[in-house]
Formats: structure tokens, sequence, C-alpha cells
């Protein structure tokens, strides 16, 4: 599989957030720019709320992935789609009705996710993988930046990947939670094509070279 096939989406929580106008103009050439929300409830930390991701919609160079970290995402993930982000991702943890969010959040014209924690299984996730364009595998607990990769989480990955494979599934497979060019091989070898990426990038001197380096080696390792 080429670079062309698999997205880097920098996640902005690793950002400078006084000056996120121009710290998004550093990574104009990402596939999309992570937006992490938390409310300081379902992960011990609060981020950004629909005002700022508004803002950030009206200034990016890039859409908008957005990953809900909160309670009650049937009630609030919709409204996410309706600013405009272009991937919307809920956790299965916080949802009652997870096709039923997905299927609204396709309606409104979003790409819709489902995130899944370290200690979550995926496999109630296969009888219905066509309901969702992107299934993220968290390497890290939800909630903080900065965590370090959890390889154990690989195996989960691969299960997926073979699943979707055997069904003929077209979701994305993504990643989130430690990934630099130290870990974002053994998750491409695991079968992600979807890799956010936050001290990486933002961490580097040049984030638009960072960004073609994670590209150029996960598209090396994919299959």
């Amino acid at each position: 599989m080429t670079g062309d096939d698999l997205r880097i989406n920098p996640s902005i929580l690793a950002a400078d957030f006084v000056n996120m106008q121009a710290e998004l103009g550093r990574i104009a050439n990402a596939d999309f720019v992570h937006v992490d929300v938390m409310d300081n409830h379902f992960v011990p930390n609060l981020t950004f709320g629909p005002q700022m991701v508004e803002r950030i919609q009206a200034t990016s160079p890039v859409p908008l992935d957005v990953h809900l970290m909160i309670t009650d995402p049937d009630r609030w993930a919709p409204g996410y789609a309706e600013i405009g982000a272009a991937s919307v991702t809920f956790h299965l943890e916080a949802a009652t009705d997870p096709v039923a969010l997905a299927r609204r959040l396709r309606q409104i014209g979003a790409r819709a996710g489902v995130a899944v924690k370290p200690d979550t299984p995926v496999e109630g996730l296969f009888d219905v993988l066509d309901e969702f364009d992107q299934i993220l595998v968290m390497t890290v607990e939800p909630g903080f930046g900065g965590q370090s990769f959890r390889a154990d989480q690989m195996p989960k990955l691969a299960r997926l990947s073979q699943e979707a494979r055997r069904r003929g599934s077209r979701v994305w497979l993504q990643v989130d939670g430690g990934i630099g060019e130290a870990t974002i091989a053994e998750a491409a070898d695991s079968g992600a094509d979807t890799f956010v990426a936050g001290s990486a990038v933002f961490g580097a001197d040049d984030p638009s070279r960072a960004i073609e380096s994670l590209r150029s080696v996960a598209g090396s390792h994919r299959h």
C-alpha cells in the first residue's frame, strides 16, 4: 500500500493553543486535523467545545477529524457534524445506540467514526463494520496527550483489520496514542491506515516534514 492510501492526522492537543491559526498553517499537508473534545466527565480532562471547534473549522486548511471523548454523544455528536466537521468519532463505551448515531452523522454529511478504549473488545463491531466510516483503536487510555504507545493493542487492531478484509469492508482503521516514527510502523503492520500524531508532528522543528516522514514510514509497512 502506498502513502496515498493512508492518512496522517496531527492532533492539535499538542499544538500551541495561543497561536492556533499559525499552527494549523504548519500542517497544511496533513490529511485531517485531529481535534480532541474532552468533557471532564468521560475522561478526566477538559479541552474544546463546539464554539472552539467551529473556529478551528473556519480557519483550518485541512478537514476536521473530531474525536469526542464525552458522555452522551447521542445528544452532542450531531452538533459537531452540523458545524461542518468532515469526520466525527464518538466512543462505543459512551453511546446508547452506536449504529443509530452513526447513521445520523452520515445523514448530516459527516463521516461516522467509533472509538474503543484499550480494555474494550472489538468483536462486537464485526457485524456492523459498514455502519461506520472509521474505527479508532486507542493505543493509550483516552484523556491525556503524551502517553506511551501500548503495543498490547496491536493484536486487537490486527483482528479488526483481518475481519474488515474478510468482509470486504472499506472502513478506515485509525490509531491514536503515542504514534511517532518508532511506533507507526508497528501500527501499519497491524492494519492501521489512519494515524493520529501529536508531539511527533507539533514537537518537530518542521511539522510539515514530520508529516511526510511519518507518511513514508507508514506507507512502507502497509500491505
